[in-house]
């Protein structure tokens, strides 16, 4: 028995195919949305990692260098530490 459907049940056919389409294209862009969203916060660890590295070197360069500051190493050129003192000697 060939039913013919009516103009309302031909509609929300339609319609259903319609909804189920539009869900399929979200969960689609949803998916690439969440793709590109992992690989955004990966490169921020990324990020973090060479910041944290650069970090590492500023500080370990900011305290040699005041480490150079505070002692007096003598014979370096330009530090004073190379010119002889002259001592007194006593009875000469």
């Amino acid at each position: 028995m060939d039913e013919e459907l009516s103009f309302f049940e031909k509609e929300r056919d339609k319609l259903s195919k319609e909804i189920t389409t539009g869900f399929e294209e979200l969960l689609s862009s949803t998916n690439g949305l969440n793709r590109k969203l992992e690989e955004v916060l990966g490169m921020t660890k990324e990020y973090e990692t060479i910041a944290s590295l650069w970090e590492s070197f500023y500080i370990l360069m900011r305290s040699s260098s005041q480490d150079e500051q505070d002692d007096e190493h003598p014979g370096l050129p330009g530090t004073g530490g190379h010119i002889v003192a002259k001592q007194s000697r006593s009875g000469a």
